[in-house]
């Protein structure tokens, strides 16, 4: 087939250090490419790419040092360039939110639109029920619940290159917490159960403009003097496996719907297991007593700390390569586009999709 990618340009494809949706993108883009598909890829010109590489912007947003940017201006000229050479196309597949919309929609029915974030704010019902014409892919059924009248063309969980992860079958004893900080991802929920257990915690996050009152406030002064927690700060993917690997679990204590949470597999692509609140698409994601364990209150998270251990980090890694690899992804993906390139119905969900067969 022939396929077009269509990226934000927030993040260089796949990000240098902190960044989900262009990593994602760049992993699904290069497995098709390894599957004998025809892929363009619509990016930065910063992208790392097997596909043919159309560059609508000279560097990814978030990095350039550019004082004055403008991020709408940026995506416009790039679906512009991309409605362009539509028909060079026989599937156009957006990560873009909604900003495509208007140009693409007397031609909806050859474009597939995966939304990666949160879907409950106030604006977002108005804008699907306007265009309901476009085919939308969910990245956990979970991440539905606001909009369960959109056009749903089906649940494609992220996938990651499975070369690209070290799997370490022993851990150095430590506690991991990898991402953001911010109020939703309850960093301090990890440092006060790494601190009731005694247990070393090492955080290499991201602190963002808006949260950085947050992390001051907040965050800092729960690890100033305190030999069990270290802060690392953000890191790349060069980077992961180091981190997670050594790692005895992977402390993701989110208090939000999460859409997906690509840290939880990028831990399990490592061998190790993750200790997850239950949220959002966590129990899609996580095998409770497999790769790691759900829990719904503090207590039951310590307890699963001390649990960790003794889960089998072979088996963690094998549920990733079966679930969770990009070539599994892109396979799901292709099962999409040719339904909608056939005029075929689609199924809402995977759920929908398993109860079919």
């Amino acid at each position: 087939m022939k396929i077009a990618q269509v990226t934000p340009l927030y993040e260089a494809v796949p990000p240098r250090l902190y960044g989900g949706t262009e990593r994602v993108v760049a992993h699904l883009t290069d497995a098709l490419v390894d599957l004998g598909h025809e892929v363009t890829l619509f990016a930065s010109a910063d992208a790392q790419t097997k596909a043919r590489l159309i560059a609508t912007r000279d560097q990814a947003i978030r990095l350039d040092p550019a004082p004055l940017k403008s991020d709408l201006a940026a995506h416009l000229a790039q679906i512009a360039e991309v409605r362009a050479l539509a028909d060079e196309f026989d599937i156009v597949h957006f990560h873009t939110d909604m900003v495509q919309f208007p140009f693409f929609a007397d031609r909806a029915e050859r474009t597939l639109t995966t939304l990666h974030g949160r879907l409950d704010l106030k604006d977002l019902p108005a804008v699907y029920k306007r265009y309901p014409q476009f085919p939308l892919v969910s990245i956990s059924d979970d991440q539905r619940r606001p909009l369960p009248f959109a056009n749903w063309a089906g649940t494609v969980h992220h996938g990651m290159n499975a070369d690209l992860y070290r799997f370490s079958e022993k851990s150095e004893g430590y506690l991991a917490f990898l991402g953001r900080i911010s109020p939703e991802k309850r960093p301090d929920r990890a440092i006060m159960l790494a601190k009731r257990l005694g247990k070393k915690l090492k955080i290499a996050a991201k602190v963002d403009a808006a949260d950085r009152a947050y992390f001051h406030d907040k965050i800092e002064p729960m690890m100033l003097g305190d030999p069990l927690i270290e802060f690392i700060g953000e890191i790349g993917d060069h980077q992961k496996s180091e981190f997670l690997g050594g790692a005895e679990a992977l402390l993701f204590p989110i208090d939000w719907p999460e859409p997906f949470g690509l840290v939880m597999i990028e831990a399990m692509a490592c061998g190790t297991p993750v200790i997850a609140y239950r949220c959002g698409s966590v129990p899609e994601v996580i095998e409770d007593g497999v790769t790691g364990f759900i829990v719904d209150n503090d207590d039951q998270a310590a307890n699963a700390i001390i649990r960790a251990s003794s889960l089998d980090r072979n088996l963690v890694r094998r549920r990733f390569d079966t679930r969770f690899s990009s070539e599994a992804m892109a396979r799901r993906y292709v099962a999409l586009y040719e339904k909608l390139c056939d005029g075929a119905a689609v199924y809402p969900s995977l759920v929908d999709l398993a109860a079919s067969a």
